[in-house]
């Protein structure tokens, strides 16, 4: 059976026995399979249709094999050829494999010569690919370092990412946006056993409701408005990788019973097609809303939620863990010096008892653009409090001296800012907690790491 069933190929022959024949042996091996009678015919479907494979005679009334080869690669490099051709005309084919044919076929074709050769043009384009979009990943200059923290919450999302990311089950991603969703699923992606394959993101929030389905599951031709040619969907195209769904909590209900379906059956079906397809792809899903909370509502589905929610890693914000802002400005201010061929040493002690004291509504997002901003501006080794956003400063309260030990700072803030709000709660710890935006768990053991007397 071949490894990239429900692929397209088109059957080009003007012999109906040898075209319909062809056709129902390569249906059989579980391929979609369009044909044409003649040399136009073939045209018409390329302009009609993307298919992975073209099967073709070279010699055709109307147009002849070569100039399906050549129409071919004009308007579908993606696709390749495979030319068939009688013995009496071996030179014919060697001329087609010179105009860009990826392979040929000697009449009476074998049927077991035919599918061989079908599969292997099938996982060649596949892994082709892929290889771009690897290369395109290796561009990015993505760093794994992003995944800084030192502190005991980021420990135990590090701790679950190694133990989750060998197996192939559903991982559910949470937290506020800007907490490094992404940066996590892709990690759990390299140390996986698939990652030599492509990650996909996708994020359900950008895509409008009516092209969402479509863009994920694919599409044939006449299925909508636009949908001039059939369409592979990511799903298809990600098989044997990752596919990231960020923000799944703002997919519409009547998708996510059809993603419910792609999780438990593997298959998808592609918008106005009655034949699913086959998929295999692991799936890693995000969401900054409450889902528990969505499915309560009537808003999300309740299977769908525990079939995404398998294992759970959640992501605090930057304010339940300022102890990794320190390690967070080094590795920003040193992948922004690779970036603008700067050479900055890092912040000055004034410029981090500042950083540390801010809310950062925006977590690790929010603080990469304030460094980003401060590196623009400044013009020394140091970045100083004046590089910083004139809204920061403005917004910064004062705080008591301390010494240059950034560690000391941290302590000396927090202690500062929770005796503030316990105050003005009256010590009420749950009444605190919400408003300091951690658990009440959390705000205990805050409470006893700073010596903050419980009554």
């Amino acid at each position: 059976m071949p490894t990239a069933r429900g692929e397209a190929i088109l059957v080009a022959d003007d012999e109906p026995g040898v075209r319909e024949s062809l056709a129902e042996v390569l249906r059989d091996a579980g391929y979609r399979v369009a044909t044409a009678a003649d040399g136009d015919a073939a045209l018409a479907a390329l302009e009609q249709q993307d298919f992975a494979v073209v099967v073709t005679d070279l010699r055709m009334p109307g147009a002849d094999g070569l100039a399906v080869l050549r129409r071919a690669r004009e308007i579908s490099p993606q696709t390749v050829v495979l030319v068939m051709t009688a013995h009496a005309s071996v030179e014919s084919a060697v001329a087609a494999l010179r105009a860009g044919a990826a392979d040929y076929l000697l009449k009476p074709v074998l049927f077991d010569d035919l599918l061989a050769k079908v599969e292997r043009l099938c996982e060649h384009r596949q892994l082709a690919w892929q290889a771009q979009v690897l290369r395109r990943e290796v561009e990015r200059g993505y760093d794994f370092e992003q995944l800084v923290g030192k502190g005991p919450a980021m420990q135990e999302v590090f701790t679950l990412i190694r133990k989750v990311a060998p197996t192939q089950t559903t991982v559910l991603i949470t937290g506020e946006s800007g907490t490094g969703k992404e940066v996590v699923a892709r990690a759990i992606h390299h140390f996986s056993a698939v990652a030599n394959h492509i990650f996909l993101p996708v994020n359900c929030a950008a895509i409008p409701e009516n092209l969402l389905e479509s863009q994920l599951f694919g599409h044939v031709r006449g299925a909508f408005t636009g949908a001039v040619a059939t369409q592979e969907g990511l799903f298809s195209k990600a098989r044997g990788g990752t596919i990231f769904l960020d923000e799944i909590g703002d997919m519409p209900l009547g998708l996510q019973s059809k993603l419910l379906r792609a999780i438990e059956s593997k298959e998808v079906l592609p918008v106005g097609s009655t034949q699913p397809v086959t998929v295999d792809v692991r799936i890693i899903a995000a969401s900054n809303r409450d889902l528990r909370a969505m499915v309560d509502a009537g808003t999300f589905r309740e299977d769908l939620y525990y079939r995404l929610n398998v294992v759970n890693i959640h992501l605090p914000p930057l304010r339940e863990r300022r102890e990794d802002i320190p390690h967070l400005v080094e590795f920003l201010v040193r992948r922004h010096n690779r970036e603008m061929k700067r050479a900055y040493r890092g912040v000055d002690n004034a410029t981090m008892k500042v950083l540390l004291a801010q809310p950062w509504k925006g977590n690790v997002r929010e603080l990469d653009n304030v460094i980003e901003h401060a590196m623009i501006l400044g013009d020394g080794e140091w970045i100083t409090v004046e590089d910083l956003p004139r809204a920061l400063r403005d917004a910064t309260d004062p705080l008591p001296p301390v010494g240059d030990d950034l560690r000391e700072a941290l302590r000396t803030y927090e202690r500062l800012h929770i005796e503030t709000v316990l105050r003005r709660t009256g010590h009420d710890k749950r009444k605190a907690a919400d408003l300091l935006g951690v658990s009440l768990s959390s705000l205990y053991r805050k409470l006893g790491e700073l010596g903050i007397p419980l009554d």
